[in-house]
């Protein structure tokens, strides 16, 4: 998804994003979480003051910036607890001789 990104010069003169917006509302930069680049392109990782995650990419040959990724705050990654009433899954052990003719 293209995105307008508005950018300052961070470190070495690299423009770093400081807002950017999609879907005609505007997110700001709370916090640089990572970043990496190849040859012509750039990756952001940051926070929004939305309290969300974004991955945001810049093709540096076509000035173009795209969203790559969206994770919601509100969203919760996979518990490793058992669920109310279920039992947790115990290791599957094999013998030896199960194997041997």
């Amino acid at each position: 998804m293209h995105i307008r990104v508005e950018t300052y010069a961070g470190y070495g003169g690299v423009d770093m994003p400081r807002r950017f917006f999609f879907d005609g509302r505007g997110v700001e930069v709370a916090e640089n979480i990572d970043q990496w680049h190849g040859p012509n392109y750039r990756y952001f990782k940051v926070k929004g003051d939305d309290g969300n995650q974004y991955i945001l990419h810049l093709d540096e040959n076509r000035a173009e910036w795209d969203l790559t990724l969206f994770q919601s705050a509100r969203a919760k990654g996979p518990s490793l607890q058992p669920k109310a009433g279920q039992r947790r899954r115990r290791d599957l052990r094999v013998s030896r001789s199960h194997f041997d003719d």
